[in-house]
């Protein structure tokens, strides 16, 4: 191996040679005159530790640009080298050496860079070094979170970690949403659960969101049982551990850095034009048996308008539009004087945004301080009406030793975000975009904007606006009573409180005479006022101590503690309707139906935790954890579990037998780990519906079915059974890996298999005799299995002034449901639910052979293919195929016993999840470019979405983009898309191979060019640091997906179920900035 380097080393050294790379004096450097020097030339040889020569290193005059690198020999030779220099001698892999050149042959030994082998990981209270890791741990610094301007922490990880998965919402691009967050995939299907990672922040419990990316120091992902187990209930899948800056001992440093963003949607759906749009909607109308929508005179008027034959403004039609004698308003739906894309209508381009990061750290060997700030104002793409987030954060810490052996550390942070959005500015707004015809216009003729085209909604329905101030206190102090021995007690306090108003103001619209009218068509004639206030209290307790001792070769570690958590919240809401004025939205200004409500809940967790560590000579190492658990969620029989943990490893590369191939391996680590956990999270709005462990008994007002003396009555249910049983879900993981670092751990990687079973989750019993009354109570009878693997590789060199670097993770796992019991119902046998040995997010469809080319072959296809929906098939609709050879198409019972001609064509989940940067560096230049990605994903949309298919129910619900132009007609009998139909007819939409979707996509996420100017012009100003950058997010995208949508946001907005691709866009962002240090 050693001659193999040493080949690849001469000819790097010969390329270099020939390409005439050199080193010379500057030009017009100063001399000093102060002392007169003899130069002379500088020789030597550079080896390793073992004695092998190193080539290609580089030799450098400190202070100046004379240098050079070493030949195939290891040597070099300097000339003009004034005695008494510093010669820097350095090679990626070895710690630099600076050595004073006396005039004599310099011989050089570099040592092995140790950076690898000490780096340290943060873990459960505590840290350890990499190499001792026995667990799935992954971590980054913070050059990659520092790297983007992007406006959380959420969006910096995505891609970074292999496991650690970050998706975007439903919301999509909304300002104030957050990603989807888990690790490893899917954890839970239980009723109710939820498998979001914990998330804390210096040791508390906090969000992504509300932290500025430019404080974070490192983040450590925790993702297998044995990491994670010693945070208990909470982190059953996985902890995300983020450590934000403090202060360290020197002078004073400041950090400025700040930039400005300009945002474009990503992708949105191009509209057809108005003749196209005509065309598509009458012959959808004619194919459902109707008539043409758009008369011939209609059509005609389209061209001309298009043709720009309306140029006189004093007639309506250069407006767009006509009037209508019959109600004397202005024609909308039925104009032809217009061509409105209207997605870009609705969202502006280029919308500017900004950022700002101040810092101040400093502090001795026995204190150390650090402040920082930061604002964040992000403006939306909705160009009528305005939506705003403004986030300000300010955090500050001190560290001080007490004495010998005690310290304290202190740290507050305060993070305020202010939301702001038009009140219509909701699914429904997303999902009206696409309703709305290219020949409608935007204004009248009197300069109003036109009547139910959303406009005036945006601009003067009302404001939604969101306020939530987070200020946390944390305080620990650690003593030291003996060496080796450390007690720590901390504690926390955060302190929530959120507002959230909402008003809403009757729209009026402009009739021909320029009169307003008051529109109500299900939006509100009435003003009205909404405010809902909340306030949070999280306290958290830690104490715990831990003991190291090492004799000879054995090294270990103890540690134990206990931990407890509340949280307690309470919330108040009132509303009210007719303000006395629409300019003063306060609830003391409403008159009518006023109404209020509050509420209360808290939670408690609470645990006793213990940690082993064990290394013998770094080679055999262990670990073991156990944790006794209680929540406050159980009855006090079920509270408390214990749940233990274990991993091992073999650090080979310290073996004897190893020792030949140490120097090109240096790390070689296998590693495996056992572990369970105990989760009781759930979504904290339904929280009785899934732990039902009060009865309850419902009582409703006037609500029975029946009269007495010509009135309802009061009705009373019987309460549900409760289920004293029900308790923990058991997160069982299974984990095997191997870390490596080869050719001084310039080449590093890591990977892991790992499989994830969770047991004892909620789900349906079964049903119980009609003549009981009510429903069984559910209870802890599933169990699914996750499994999966992750691979990691980096990669960072230099040759002579050129730094690169390449960092790759592939992931990928899948979900199987191993016992889910029938509760007697269909939908539980149902191919479309829950059953034993289904794997999450299966596709059921039909087998399609493609479109009819005539109605011959149509009918020729039907006599052994019939499918027993639909009916009047004939050319351009879809031949089905016939699986099972009974000629009838059908999907049967639904059932997996009996689906009929159904079959398994895909599956939605996620699959081998990628991310790869590359970076490089040269003289001040440095350049990046960072792509993320899903290689396999399957989707299908469903009969009836507007957003895909585009001709649906009927003429008000259906769409019409560029993509839905290859339909098939006589004339384009190769179309992609089908006959279209209005009249909901969705005979073509089944689930089905010839239309199923490939959302696999590879984004370039970032792609970033930086300068950084030369310390000699920036010294004079104080300034030690100074670099400038032009970056941009979200460049481009591959992907086969349809135009129409974009791979990471094809859900409907938010919970609203419209339909999918209705959602806020993602942006692409252009960034300019500026990083300082002083």
């Amino acid at each position: 191996m050693i001659k193999y380097l040493k080949s690849v080393g001469v000819l790097l050294f010969l390329s270099t040679v020939c390409n005439g790379t050199v080193y010379a004096n500057q030009e017009g450097r100063k001399t000093d005159v102060r002392v007169t020097q003899q130069n002379g030339t500088c020789t030597g040889v550079v080896k390793d530790a073992t004695g092998e020569t190193i080539i290609g290193a580089s030799v450098v005059v400190k202070g100046s640009t004379n240098g050079t690198i070493t030949g195939i020999d290891g040597d070099f030779s300097l000339s003009n080298v004034p005695k008494g220099s510093t010669i820097v001698i350095s090679f990626v892999g070895y710690q630099t050496q600076e050595i004073k050149w006396t005039g004599v042959p310099l011989n050089v030994i570099l040592s092995d860079d140790t950076k690898v082998l000490d780096e340290v990981v943060v873990v459960g209270y505590g840290t350890q070094k990499k190499v001792n890791v026995t667990g799935a741990v992954s971590m980054v610094g913070s050059d990659v979170i520092e790297s983007r301007p992007v406006a959380n922490v959420s969006q910096a990880l995505q891609g970074a970690v292999p496991g650690l998965n970050l998706s975007t919402s439903s919301s999509g691009g909304d300002l104030n949403t957050s990603m989807n967050i888990n690790i490893r995939g899917t954890g839970s299907i239980g009723d109710g659960s939820v498998d979001s990672p914990l998330i804390l922040i210096d040791g508390i419990e906090g969000d992504l969101n509300s932290l500025n990316p430019n404080d974070v120091e490192s983040v450590s992902v925790l993702k297998d049982a044995a990491s994670a187990s010693i945070y208990g209930s909470r982190a059953a899948f996985g902890v995300i551990l983020v450590t934000t800056k403090s202060g360290k001992a020197g002078k004073v440093k400041v950090n400025y850095s700040g930039d400005i963003r300009f945002s474009t949607a990503t992708q949105v759906p191009k509209m057809a034009n108005s003749l196209q749009f005509a065309t598509y909607f009458n012959t959808a109308n004619i194919n459902a048996g109707g008539s043409n929508i758009f008369s011939d005179e209609t059509l005609a008027n389209i061209k001309k308008y298009m043709n720009g034959e309306f140029t006189d403004p004093s007639q309506p039609e250069y407006w767009g539009t006509t009037a209508n004698v019959e109600n004397g308003k202005w024609n909308n739906y039925g104009s032809a004087f217009a061509n409105t894309d209207w997605f870009e209508e609705f969202y502006k381009k280029n919308v500017p945004s900004t950022q700002h990061n101040l810092s101040l750290s400093g502090g001795t060997e026995k204190f150390n301080w650090s402040v920082s700030g930061s604002f964040l104002l992000q403006n939306g793409l909705i160009s009528h009406g305005h939506d705003e987030l403004d986030r300000y954060t300010l955090n500050s810490k001190i560290g001080a030793e007490l004495a010998s052996w005690a310290r304290l550390d202190y740290s507050t942070k305060w993070t305020r975000k202010d939301y702001e959005k038009p009140q219509y500015l909701t699914g429904l707004f997303f999902h009206n975009i696409a309703r709305r015809w290219p020949s409608c216009p935007v204004v009248d003729p009197n300069g109003n904007w036109m009547a139910e085209m959303e406009i005036y909604e945006l601009e003067d329905g009302g404001i939604y606006k969101e306020n939530n101030d987070e200020f946390t206190q944390q305080l620990k102090f650690t003593f030291t009573p003996l060496k080796g021995w450390n007690i720590y007690a901390e504690g926390a306090l955060r302190l929530t409180n959120n507002k959230t108003t909402q008003n809403k103001i009757p729209i009026y619209n402009y009739n021909v005479a320029n009169e307003p009218m008051l529109r109500d068509s299900g939006y509100g004639t009435v003003t009205y006022v909404y405010d809902n206030r909340y306030k949070q209290n999280y306290y958290a307790v830690n104490v715990y101590t831990d003991y190291s001792h090492s004799f000879g070769k054995h090294n270990g570690k103890v540690l134990l503690g206990l931990n407890y958590e509340r949280y307690n919240q309470d919330n108040m809401w009132a509303s009210g309707t007719d303000l006395t004025t629409e300019d003063k939205p306060f609830l003391s200004q409403t008159q009518s139906n006023k109404k209020n409500g509050d509420g209360y809940w808290n939670r408690a967790t609470a645990g006793y935790f213990g940690r082993f560590n064990y290394d013998y000579d770094g080679k055999y190492l262990a670990e073991f954890n156990i944790r006794y658990d209680g929540s406050s969620r159980f009855l006090a029989d079920k509270r408390w579990a214990w749940f233990p943990s274990v991993s091992l490893g073999w650090n080979i590369a310290r073996e004897e037998f190893f020792e030949k191939l140490s120097e090109t391996v240096n790390t070689l680590k296998l590693r495996g780990s056992w572990g369970q956990l105990g989760n009781t999270s759930s979504n904290y709005n339904s929280f009785w519906d899934w732990y039902p462990f009060y009865q309850q008994q419902a009582i409703s007002s006037a609500s029975s079915n029946w009269l007495i003396n010509g009135e309802k009555q009061n009705t009373s249910s019987l309460p549900s059974i409760v289920n004293a049983t029900m308790t923990w879900e058991t997160v069982e993981t299974w984990d095997f890996g191997f870390d490596f670092g080869a050719f001084n751990n310039r080449l590093t990687g890591t990977f892991d298999w790992y499989s994830r079973t969770t047991k004892d989750m909620i789900g349906p019993a079964p049903i119980l005799g009609s003549v009981l009354g009510t429903n069984a109570p559910k209870t802890n009878n599933c169990d699914m299995r996750t499994s999966g693997w992750e691979l990691e590789i980096g990669w960072r060199d230099q040759i002579n002034d050129f730094k690169y670097g390449v960092r790759f993770n592939l992931s990928d796992n899948r979900s199987k449901i191993l016992t889910y019991p029938y509760d007697g119902e269909f939908s539980n046998q149902s191919i479309g639910g829950y059953y034993n040995g289904k794997y999450l997010n299966e596709i059921w469809g039909y087998e399609s052979v493609g479109l009819a080319s005539s109605k011959v072959e149509m009918d020729n296809w039907l006599t052994t293919n019939k499918p027993n929906w639909g009916s009047n098939w004939g050319a351009g609709d879809v031949m089905y195929k016939d699986l099972n050879g009974d000629g009838i198409v059908s999907s049967g019972a639904n059932t997996l016993d009996d689906h009929g001609d159904l079959k398994r064509i895909g599956n939605a989940t996620p699959r081998y999840r990628i991310g790869l940067n590359l970076d490089a560096a040269y003289k001040g230049f440095d350049f990046s470019i960072f792509f993320q990605g899903v290689l396999k994903r399957d989707w299908f949309f469903g009969a009836g979405d507007a957003y895909f298919w585009g001709a649906q129910g009927n003429m008000w619900q259906s769409a019409c983009f560029e993509d839905h132009l290859d339909y098939w007609t006589e004339n384009n009998t190769g179309a992609y898309y089908p006959k279209p139909y209005f009249g909901g007819i969705q005979k073509n939409q089944q689930t089905q191979t010839r239309y199923l979707q490939s959302a696999a996509y590879l984004r370039c996420k970032n792609i970033q060019l930086g300068y950084t100017l030369p310390k000699s012009l920036l010294s004079p100003a104080g300034i030690s640091n100074c670099r400038i950058y032009l970056s941009c997010d979200n460049l481009f995208t591959i992907t086969s997906l349809s135009d129409i949508f974009d791979p990471e946001a094809f859900g409907g907005y938010g919970d609203e179920g419209w339909g999918s691709g209705k959602t806020y866009p993602l942006q692409r962002t252009v960034s300019v900035g500026v990083n300082l240090s002083f």
